[in-house]
């Protein structure tokens, strides 16, 4: 007798549906990365750093030690020299070696500086360096909300924001730039969008057109501000603002050759398309920089290093059972050692200035 199938009597939601993968294959535990690693791209600060500007710089240091990163670059620096020196108060001065701060625009002043915002913003870096900072955070706030003095919304590339690269190039510092987040936050919430758990869980991340400007036009923008500074050097924060998309990425690349990218939060797009990723990382190897955007983490660290470094199939690349950015899970790229050796520590060490 052949039993009938008995349904469940209500619909299954989304935030309920929890698959278990029945794949059978191999796990490999990166406990140590193949090469000491410097962090270009993370946070130390109370709201994106895991508060650690409040705890013990020795307990961070810890954490480091054991996921065997040499170098952290803090990109919490903030705007002014108060958030810097506290910073640099409490983390430099305990491991000169091991941190480094970045500094930042004060976008609220451009009402008061008015037509000479772009000076007024390059002397105040200016006195940043020379109190420490080691480089320049630019938020995505640029392309997206930030107004001039009348108002009107301003462009990654506004020419009168021209004196702030040009100050950077001077100084002989990388400016980290991040205009531009997941093509999806740019898309309507329906349906077809693949972060809308995501987005309904972060709303403040959603940035459709209108009102604010259309994803490409803001890609645009960086493109034509990194070609028309070529004595800076730009790091575009989040594998160039565009990982999913690494043929444009190349491109701009391959115009700008002080332009670098970091792949920080972005091991969820890389991962799931693994042979284009891979070719990536092979041609653009000198070009690449090991960052997480994760905080400092033990879990999280070897997690990339897992990424990077094994031919793993379909993991998860979150610490949490459901990953934070798609239901999708990511393949290892299986990097050569050349290649690996450069995005861990070379590559950073040469655009930073640090010594051997």
């Amino acid at each position: 007798m052949v039993k009938s199938v008995v349904m469940p009597d209500k619909e299954l939601t989304l935030s309920d549906f929890r698959p278990q993968s029945k794949l059978i294959v191999k796990e490999t535990a990166i406990t140590k990365p193949r090469f000491p690693v410097i962090d270009a791209h993370n946070h130390l600060g109370e709201t994106f750093g895991g508060g650690w500007i409040n705890k013990p710089v020795a307990q961070l240091l810890e954490v480091l030690d054991e996921a065997d990163v040499q170098a952290f670059v803090d990109l919490d620096g903030g705007w002014g020299e108060a958030i810097l020196d506290k910073h640099m108060a409490h983390f430099k001065a305990a491991a000169p070696e091991r941190f480094l701060h970045f500094g930042g625009v004060d976008w609220s002043q451009w009402a008061e500086q008015k037509n000479r915002f772009g000076e007024w913003s390059a002397d105040r870096f200016r006195r940043q360096v020379a109190r420490g900072a080691q480089g320049l955070k630019i938020w995505k706030g640029l392309g997206l909300n930030v107004q001039d003095h009348e108002g009107r919304l301003v462009a990654a590339d506004d020419e009168r924001l021209d004196p702030v690269w040009a100050a950077a190039g001077e100084l002989d510092v990388p400016v980290m730039i991040h205009v531009g987040d997941p093509v999806a936050f740019f898309d309507p919430l329906d349906h077809t969008n693949e972060r809308w758990e995501e987005l309904n869980a972060h709303p403040d991340w959603q940035f459709p057109s209108p009102p604010y400007p259309p994803f490409m036009s803001i890609m645009e923008s960086l493109a034509r501000l990194v070609k028309r500074h070529p004595q800076t050097i730009f790091i575009g924060a989040h594998v160039g603002c565009y990982s999913e998309n690494l043929g444009w990425v190349g491109n701009v690349l391959d115009q700008s050759p002080d332009f670098y990218v970091d792949i920080s939060a972005r091991i969820g797009e890389l991962g799931r398309q693994p042979y284009t990723a891979r070719r990536f990382f092979l041609q653009y190897a000198d070009r690449i920089l090991f960052g997480t955007d994760m905080g400092a983490s033990v879990d999280g660290y070897r997690l990339h290093y897992r990424f990077l470094e094994t031919d793993d199939e379909y993991f998860n690349y979150g610490l949490s059972p459901i990953p934070g950015q798609g239901r999708w899970y990511i393949y290892g790229l299986h990097l050569p050692d050349d290649v690996l050796e450069k995005i861990y520590y070379q590559n950073a060490r040469r655009v930073l200035r640090l010594d051997p």
